[in-house]
C-alpha cells in the first residue's frame, strides 16, 4: 500500500462561460473503474441536454486504469487535457466530467482544450484535493500514573490519539503513520520506561488537508 496519495474529498461542481459556452467541471474520488462509469453516465442523465459530457478518470496504486472520453468533441480536445489536469496534479482513484453548453461560438481545437483544461481545474478544485495517508493503529496500555505524562508527550510530538479508554487501566489509541509505527512503539517504551502494553492494530487512511499531510499523525522522533 502506498504511504499517501493524493486525491477528492468530493463530489465537486463549478462552472464558468467561454464565448456563451457554458463548462460545468464534476469530479470525485472513486475506488473502481464501475463506480467512475456510473458518475459519468449519472452525470450524462443528469445534463442530457448538453452538448458534451467529456470525461477522463485514473484509477489505481500505480495509475493501472486510465480512460478518457471526448464525447462527440474533436479528438484529443475534451477527455485528454482533462486526464491530463488530473496526471499533473498527482490525483489517484478521481473521475472527472466537464459538461458544455454550447453557446454559438466555435473555439477551434486550441480553445476547446483550454476550456476543458479550466473546467476540469475548477471541478477538481470544488472537489478539494486531499491527501489519503496511511496510518497503523497502536493501543497504548498505561497505569493511571502515566496518563498526565503520555498525553503530554503525545501532544507535544503532534501524534494523532484518536480515542481514549478509561478502565482499570487507560488505553491510548494512537495513529502514527505506518512508516513511523515501529519507531513510535520503541519511543512509547522509552517514555513508559517498559511499562507500557503495546497491541498492534490494521492500517487505514486517514485523510488529510493538502499543505498539511505531515501534519498530523507524526511522532517527531
Amino acid at each position: 500500500m502506498l504511504a499517501q496519495y493524493k486525491t477528492v474529498k468530493g463530489p465537486g461542481v463549478d462552472e464558468m462561460v467561454i464565448k456563451k459556452s457554458r463548462f460545468i467541471g464534476h469530479a470525485r474520488p472513486v475506488a473502481t473503474e464501475e463506480e467512475a462509469v456510473r458518475f459519468i453516465e449519472s452525470i450524462k442523465a443528469q445534463h442530457k441536454l448538453a452538448n458534451h459530457n467529456c470525461s477522463a478518470y485514473m484509477i489505481g496504486q500505480r495509475d493501472e486504469i486510465q480512460k478518457q472520453s471526448d464525447d462527440g468533441e474533436p479528438s484529443g480536445t475534451g477527455g485528454r487535457p482533462i486526464l491530463e489536469v488530473i496526471k499533473n496534479q498527482g490525483l489517484k482513484n478521481v473521475v472527472v466530467v466537464v459538461t458544455r453548453y454550447f453557446g454559438g461560438i466555435m473555439l477551434g481545437a486550441g480553445g476547446l482544450i483550454r476550456a476543458y483544461t479550466d473546467g476540469a481545474v475548477i471541478g477538481i478544485a470544488a472537489a478539494v484535493p486531499v491527501y489519503q495517508v496511511l496510518h497503523k493503529e497502536i493501543r497504548v496500555e498505561i497505569d493511571y500514573t502515566w496518563h498526565g505524562k503520555m498525553e503530554n508527550e503525545l501532544r507535544g510530538r503532534k501524534v494523532l490519539v484518536e480515542d481514549t479508554h478509561f478502565t482499570d487501566k487507560v488505553t491510548l489509541i494512537c495513529l502514527p503513520t505506518a512508516g513511523e509505527a515501529e519507531a513510535f512503539i520503541g519511543w512509547v517504551q522509552d517514555v513508559t520506561q517498559g511499562q507500557g502494553v503495546i497491541i498492534q492494530g490494521d492500517e487505514r487512511y486517514i485523510e488529510h488537508a493538502v499543505g498539511n499531510q505531515d501534519g498530523a499523525g507524526t511522532t517527531g522522533i
